[in-house]
């Protein structure tokens, strides 16, 4: 698209110019995004800014994922907010996001641009963080076995991560894996199961995406990536039926946030025989 004027806005494509406005956008409203985090999202997504005398002060991400898209970032300056720029951004985004079905997870505060543009609800995240706590290895069948996942791995890797999600992962995977710092993996008679990966985000480190059969492996991966860094902040979004979050709460992470998941559409339909228990993030889903 070219630049769009709008009044005194200008809406535009987000340029690798515009990262380090954007990283300081999030931050004047506290939130925890580094500027890595944000070079991540601008290489997977299709970004929007709006400008205002060359000045960033909205954004907004439209991820396309197979059949559908995620939607994420859509932030506008507090001095601005009330002038139609998030709706503005929103459109844009959803333009990016065709022929897919946009899908987002909304805050309580963005909830109700979304509802009112025909959005619906499919589901609930909660957010959970803290210093990464010791908790009792759950111990596994005995066909299954722990281990690192490797190279070899990848192409496995991203079949259990489309059928967890009921999402097209390829696009997203190829630029996480730069971003890992430990992988757990479950394996039964030589074949990779479950997963989960352990990154550097935020204010310390994020879990996710972790992707099991069940609640069990869910907990022996995400306890065998705590353990790689006790006493260390760490954050994971997880579905409120996933059955871990009360048990969270025994590993040091209180929930500090909800989210509501929506989709402009039918939502996506993960496989039943594997789930997505944590979030890669709740801008990518």
């Amino acid at each position: 698209m070219s630049a769009l004027h709008t009044s005194a806005c200008i809406y535009r494509p987000m340029t690798q110019a515009d990262l380090p406005a954007a990283h300081g956008l999030s931050s004047q409203l506290d939130w925890p995004h580094r500027l890595e985090d944000w070079g991540l999202l601008h290489r997977v997504f299709k970004g929007f800014v709006a400008t205002v005398d060359d000045r960033l002060i909205g954004t907004a991400f439209a991820c396309p994922q197979g059949n559908f898209a995620t939607i994420g970032l859509v932030v506008v300056n507090p001095d601005f907010q009330g002038q139609g720029i998030g709706r503005l951004l929103m459109e844009l985004a959803l333009d990016a996001c065709q022929p897919g079905t946009p899908i987002l997870n909304a805050s309580v505060a963005g909830a109700p641009l979304y509802l009112s543009q025909g959005f619906v609800e499919f589901g609930t995240i909660e957010q959970r963080q803290g210093l990464a706590r010791a908790v009792a290895l759950e111990p596994l069948a005995e066909d299954e076995h722990l281990r690192a996942l490797c190279e070899q791995d990848q192409v496995r890797q991203l079949a259990l991560a489309n059928a967890g999600s009921g999402l097209d992962r390829s696009a997203l995977f190829a630029q996480l894996h730069d971003t890992i710092e430990h992988t757990a993996g479950i394996e039964t008679d030589g074949q990779l199961q479950a997963f989960a990966l352990l990154r550097r985000a935020g204010r310390g480190h994020c879990i996710g995406p972790v992707i099991a059969q069940n609640t069990r492996q869910a907990r022996h991966l995400i306890t065998t990536l705590l353990a790689q860094i006790p006493n260390q902040f760490v954050r994971i979004d997880v579905p409120m039926d996933s059955g871990l979050c009360e048990w969270l709460t025994l590993a040091g992470l209180e929930p500090v946030d909800r989210v509501t998941q929506m989709a402009l559409g039918s939502p996506p339909q993960p496989n039943p025989l594997v789930r997505q228990f944590a979030l890669v993030s709740q801008a990518i889903g």
